[in-house]
């Protein structure tokens, strides 16, 4: 980052330039080509609202997404807001993969010196915060964003709520996919598929390989990344593996399943077979490393968030036309890919100085005008988390082939269910996210690789997790 390694601060001034009709759901306008050229304005009755607070000031946390343009975007709508009330918002990314984001902001609230609102991925985060009792209820401005905009996105209700009180406010779905070369596959006859099993993927990869053409077919890696972590991570899941039980409170990661994913899994990096589809220097790949190779056209597949399609769909890459967009794979567990995607949510945190401005904003960032700015940027990457915000704008519904699957993850019924019993998504538990984001799956895979038996590695892994878990007041 700009300034240091978590922070950057860009400060927005409002002018008070007046009230703006009133949008409702309709997007602004705008070539839709042109996302820059968006104006979004602020509904009357936020303004109204908003009126009692003109002239106060507030900082906000915005969890830095992969698209410098779609950050921009952001930018630009939080400034809409600022300008319409007459207030000043000074906003501030953090990098969410930097592994102590959590116990960094939680010293500022405790301090407090934290921002009056941020947002974090709900799934990796909300739970750690709640359990540090960091967070404000925002019960009564989900409800109210209901009955606006319908239902948010499912997977929201598990990792957003606690005794039944919402502690973040849904902002945007957050698509995840896979993605495979289909030109690579066309040379090879090969016909892409909705559904792939772990070990159709790999050979397949392998088979779509040619170092000497620069094109290697499995661009993941295990050491420590966001992309790692999640890889590895829906692998176990669908061997029928989990770091917890279904409530979230139990470690129940060393099992016949895990071991039987961590073998496979490591089988990849260490068996020779599978050497000519590994691309060089993956065994030290930081997060961004697999979108990077990807859009450099030397990857057949990666797992990733819609990040890298978005680049290359706004960059006119010409990776876009050549890519086959597909949910996940299934293992001896699963009948049906396991993905839920994941969504931004809005919080306000304990002591915030403003908490009433906070919460206006949120609710006029998570409308189709605030949002179409950044979703246009970052295509499937930031997509609505509220049904009747997709139906708000053409290009939700229809601005990319990808995105019905997209809404469909979205709306999903949930849980998904395993063949043995597990549940997803499970109960949200701090101790998983943090567990998670000590990269103890990442560093377990490093050992198999190293040489390590998987199934001393999965051992020494849980013992890990225990540890981690009783840290976070759920003891085993």
């Amino acid at each position: 980052m700009e300034d240091n390694p978590l922070w950057s601060r860009r400060g927005f001034l409002g002018m008070g330039v007046g009230v703006l009709g009133a949008a409702g759901l309709a997007a602004c306008g705008g070539d839709s080509d042109a996302p820059s050229r968006v104006q979004p304005e602020v509904p009357k009755e936020l303004l109204d609202a908003a009126a009692s607070v003109k002239g106060s000031s507030m900082g906000v946390l915005s969890q830095k997404l992969y698209s410098t343009a779609a950050n921009e975007a952001l930018d630009s709508s939080i400034k809409k807001f600022a300008d319409a009330t007459g207030t000043k918002i000074e906003n501030s990314l953090v990098q969410a993969d930097a592994g102590d984001v959590v116990a960094k902001i939680d010293a500022e609230v405790k301090g407090g010196v934290a921002r009056d609102l941020a947002f974090m991925t709900d799934s990796r985060f909300i739970a750690q915060f709640h359990a540090l009792g960091d967070l404000e209820d925002v019960t009564d401005i989900v409800k109210a964003l209901t009955a606006k905009y319908g239902e948010p996105c499912a997977e929201a209700k598990n990792f957003c709520v606690f005794d039944g009180k919402w502690f973040a406010i849904p902002y945007h779905f957050i698509g995840i996919g896979s993605f495979l070369r289909k030109d690579w596959m066309r040379d090879k006859g090969i016909a892409g598929k909705e559904v792939y099993t772990w070990e159709e993927l790999r050979d397949l990869c392998l088979e779509i390989s040619d170092p000497t053409k620069r094109r290697f077919g499995w661009g993941m890696t295990v050491n420590r990344s966001g992309d790692g972590n999640g890889m590895i991570e829906a692998l176990i899941n669908s061997y029928g593996g989990a770091i917890a039980s279904n409530d979230g409170r139990k470690v129940t990661f060393d099992s016949p399943e895990t071991v039987q994913a961590a073998t496979f899994l490591g089988d990849i990096y260490t068996n020779p077979k599978y050497q000519p589809m590994l691309p060089p220097g993956v065994a030290s790949w930081a997060d961004t490393s697999n979108n990077e190779n990807w859009l450099a056209g030397i990857l057949g597949y990666t797992r990733n968030s819609f990040s890298v399609y978005a680049d290359s769909k706004t960059k006119k890459n010409p990776v876009y036309g050549n890519t086959h967009v597909f949910s996940d794979c299934i293992g001896p567990a699963t009948d049906k890919s396991l993905l839920l995607g994941q969504s931004q949510g809005f919080v306000v945190f304990k002591g915030a100085k403003n908490a009433a401005l906070a919460k206006l904003l949120a609710q006029y960032l998570v409308s189709a005008p605030a949002l179409l700015g950044v979703a246009k940027e970052a295509p499937g990457l930031a997509m609505p988390a509220w049904a009747k915000v997709w139906d708000a704008d053409p290009f939700f519904t229809s601005g990319d082939q990808a995105f019905p699957m997209l809404r469909k993850m979205s709306q999903q019924p949930l849980p998904l269910s395993t063949k043995n019993g597990l549940a997803f998504p499970q109960k949200a538990s701090a101790g998983q996210q943090a567990v998670v984001a000590a990269y103890v799956l990442t560093d377990m895979m490093q050992q198999v690789v190293q040489g390590t038996a998987p199934a001393r590695a999965v051992t020494a892994a849980h013992a890990k997790m225990v540890q981690i878990f009783t840290q976070q007041g759920l003891p085993q």
